[in-house]
């Protein structure tokens, strides 16, 4: 008779050996990434597409890539920002950079220019870039449609909210229009509980020197097409909240406190100090 803890040990090694079974034969059930992109297994399941790299003729290690002049200056000025032994450091925002240059996406060839430039294995870029969701590593539209789908943007409607714009815009998640105008994904927490829901535009149409990051707040589904239409037209939408009623996180129909100067606290002169 073994003691209880041999006896929990070895259900332990059972449960991981059942395991690793499953997924071996699940790997072999899985098609090669070659055969996936033929069939159209990723469009079937988008975030096993994710984790590879398949090389395409606009996105090949092969293809020459490299930053404008103008925006060599500004990777110099972000590594000065480090010392030279933390080149590396530079990463992150240099990526920003490439995707702005880049049309609102990152090639592995921008990856690869990245990594010579602050002396790493090109693996190092790899890693941040398919870490962060920020980094887009497929082709998305002009302007990039972010919903926010965490739980208060969804509570208040953000379903409906990307529903809407996928039926306008006749595509699924993460596809780009036939025009190459729009992309619709999704974005965890942007921050603007307060007026869920809400979307991010990225735009690219006026690359790295023109780029523009903004959050449309108080969303309906009428008001997020009409924003659509607005942006296809050239137009500058307002950004920040859409309800007339709102100014900015303040509550509809104005502020009810907070209406003057606060009063200072009874326990000493702030005016000592």
């Amino acid at each position: 008779m073994l003691p209880p803890a041999a006896r929990l040990a070895a259900r332990r090694l059972l449960g991981l050996a059942s395991a690793s079974a499953s997924q071996s034969a699940a790997r072999r059930l899985s098609p090669s990434p070659a055969a996936a992109a033929a069939t159209g297994y990723f469009s079937r399941a988008f975030s096993s597409a994710l984790n590879y790299h398949i090389d395409s003729p606009d996105n090949n290690p092969n293809m020459p890539w490299e930053f404008t002049k103008d925006n060599m200056e500004k990777v110099n000025e972000i590594l000065s920002h480090y010392p030279s032994n933390y080149k590396q450091s530079g990463i992150i925002p240099m990526l920003d950079l490439a995707q702005q240059q880049h049309g609102g996406w990152v090639p592995v060839a921008a990856m690869d220019a990245i990594a010579k430039i602050v002396g790493v294995a090109p693996i190092r870029v790899y890693e941040v870039a398919t870490f962060y969701s920020m980094f887009n590593r497929t082709k998305v539209g002009k302007y990039h449609l972010l919903v926010c789908g965490t739980t208060p943007c969804m509570i208040r409607g953000s379903r409906d909210i990307e529903d809407a714009l996928l039926k306008h815009l006749g595509v699924k998640r993460n596809e780009v229009t036939s025009d190459g105008l729009f992309s619709v994904g999704e974005m965890e927490c942007m921050g603007c509980c307060v007026n869920a829901p809400m979307i991010a535009v990225a735009d690219y149409t006026k690359g790295s020197d023109g780029y523009t990051y903004n959050y449309y707040e108080d969303l309906t589904p009428k008001r997020v097409v009409e924003l659509v239409e607005m942006l296809r037209r050239g137009e500058t939408p307002p950004r920040g909240t859409q309800n007339p009623e709102r100014k900015n996180c303040g509550p509809a129909g104005g502020m009810t406190t907070l209406l003057g100067e606060p009063k200072p606290p009874p326990c000493r002169d702030l005016d000592a100090c």
